[in-house]
């Protein structure tokens, strides 16, 4: 399966609004910002430095979600009422990932070297998470509403407050 078709599936499957895959290729903005962030990503990958960031920008503007061209971004990734979302030039986002608004995968310094997170498979990152440096999100991973996230977190753990702690692991407890 193709990603934009995968891009499709993951919004039937995540947003409970929606109506008609007409609706999301005409309204949804993580879609869209998705779709045009493959094109930065190209021209980025391409040596297009200055073309792959204006395109970005311009999509920013439209759609109120910043990524880098830089990012790798893989299939089914579904960004719901992306407003705010920041994800920074050696962020590495795997498939299946569910992002809410304001989330930001930012770095902590100004290193040439890899300075964003790695996002495992089947991640979870609530509204106003802040993943912050070269940090690895384990797969099925939760992250709750507005966690500061400065250490890499388990597979399958709930990781919430600031600075985050991990709460729960494969639904058990942590004490």
């Amino acid at each position: 399966m193709g990603w934009w078709k995968k891009a499709i599936e993951a919004a039937k499957e995540n947003d409970p609004s929606v109506h008609s895959t007409a609706e999301i290729i005409l309204t949804n903005s993580g879609v869209h910002a998705l779709f045009w962030h493959r094109f930065s990503h190209f021209l980025y990958q391409h040596h297009w430095y200055l073309l792959a960031k204006v395109n970005a920008q311009f999509w920013r503007f439209i759609t109120g979600i910043e990524i880098h061209p830089g990012a790798v971004i893989g299939q089914g990734v579904f960004i719901d009422h992306g407003m705010g979302v920041v994800i920074g030039e050696t962020a590495i986002i795997k498939d299946d990932v569910v992002m809410y608004h304001g989330v930001t995968l930012g770095g902590t310094g100004k290193e040439k070297k890899k300075r964003h997170p790695t996002i495992e498979t089947g991640v979870l990152l609530s509204a106003h998470a802040q993943i912050l440096g070269p940090i690895t999100i384990g797969a099925d991973a939760k992250v709750g509403a507005g966690a500061v996230v400065l250490e890499d977190i388990p597979e399958a753990a709930t990781a919430v407050g600031v600075p985050a702690k991990v709460v729960r692991i494969k639904g058990r407890k942590v004490t």
